[in-house]
């Protein structure tokens, strides 16, 4: 069965494949594209990889026999490794709106390409040549993912299957997309918000952004290409949304409080940044009138000293914000799983999505 590390490499080397046969057109153009291969190859190379893991074993828990299918596996590993790439594409340009340096402990796209203006000698502004550089190479990551889907699409026979896999993941691409725009407008017209719409807003933001992305469409193309029946899907999604809404939630107290040695993000950047998150909306509305006032001032400016931040952090921990995010973690946590409990799914890979339930909402980067 592909477990753990061996699923990673199924789709590691997956990736590696198609990435080493568009190099080959890239460089067939110019050796100018150099960079655009090498960064992709870059920002290819790591992460947990939980989106290809939640396609494949949405895959194992319907397909006829689970798991054990290895000669049928092709199709799959190829979708599972075209979510990377979406996602790398999602990263590249999601760091260019945040304006973030780093990702994953190194420099953001945007900052690699401005260094290569920067050292090479070119004219005009090293920062506008950076931005336009990984708008092209985002795009570019965007649609080598149809591409790699398509290739693993194409290796089945019934249309009706490749029809509601390749459904799901345009439905995936439109609602990640909106909740991205949703997250951006939240950031700038909150103040012509209704404070007591803050926190419903923010958790739109959450299943848009990132849990249907995260974890539902996901298990969702894994199961379509599997021919999942009403039922097995219903409970995949279930399954899917709850978690994806603890992921988030997750992710949201490590861009306050995460350890940037592990994250491989500077520490409070979401509060830099000034994301509009559920425990934003928490903290405003527990703190005291003078401390909310605080907050709002500073919330979003990229200039925050380091005093700043921990004076946030201390006062987000002290309202008790904390507290009831990990709170609602724990309770999405337990309607996902207990979302599995009878449902029509292979046992072994239940048990699977069970132990991915646990490491994404319990992680620390």
């Amino acid at each position: 069965m592909a477990h753990g590390s061996e699923l990673v490499d199924l789709v590691h080397h997956r990736i590696e494949d198609f990435l080493a046969d568009r190099s080959t057109i890239l460089r067939s153009i110019s050796a100018d594209l150099g960079p655009l291969d090498a960064f992709s190859k870059r920002f290819l190379s790591g992460g947990k990889r939980f989106r290809a893991r939640f396609c494949y074993w949405g895959w194992a828990a319907v397909a006829p026999g689970g798991d054990d299918l290895a000669a049928e596996r092709d199709p799959i590993i190829a979708a599972a490794a075209a979510l990377e790439l979406f996602h790398a594409a999602a990263l590249v340009h999601d760091d260019l709106i945040d304006n973030s340096d780093t990702r994953r402990g190194a420099p953001s796209a945007h900052r690699l390409f401005e260094s290569l203006h920067a050292t090479s000698g070119w004219t005009g502004d090293a920062g506008e040549y950076g931005r336009a550089a990984a708008i092209l190479l985002g795009d570019l990551l965007l649609g080598w993912s149809d591409e790699l889907l398509d290739e693993g699409l194409d290796l089945l026979e019934e249309r009706t299957t490749v029809r509601a896999a390749r459904a799901e993941f345009m439905r995936m691409r439109t609602e990640v997309t909106a909740g991205q725009y949703l997250d951006i407008l939240e950031e700038r017209a909150w103040l012509t918000r209704p404070d007591s719409e803050q926190r419903s807003r923010a958790e739109r933001v959450i299943v848009y952004k990132a849990a249907k992305y995260s974890v539902e469409a996901p298990l969702a193309l894994g199961a379509a290409i599997a021919s999942a029946a009403p039922a097995q899907l219903d409970a995949l999604r279930a399954y899917g949304l709850p978690l994806g809404i603890a992921y988030q939630l997750r992710d949201d107290l490590l861009g306050v409080f995460g350890d940037p040695e592990v994250t491989g993000k500077p520490a409070g950047d979401d509060l830099r940044e000034g994301k509009r998150t559920m425990l934003i909306a928490i903290a405003r509305e527990r703190l005291a009138p003078g401390e909310r006032v605080r907050l709002d001032e500073l919330l979003g400016d990229p200039l925050l000293t380091a005093e700043q931040i921990s004076d946030l952090q201390s006062s987000i921990r002290r309202s008790g914000a904390v507290d009831d995010v990990e709170s609602l973690i724990a309770g999405h946590l337990a309607a996902a799983t207990s979302a599995l409990e009878g449902a029509p799914l292979d046992p072994a890979a239940t048990f699977e999505l069970r132990a991915l339930a646990e490491a994404v909402s319990r992680r620390i980067s």
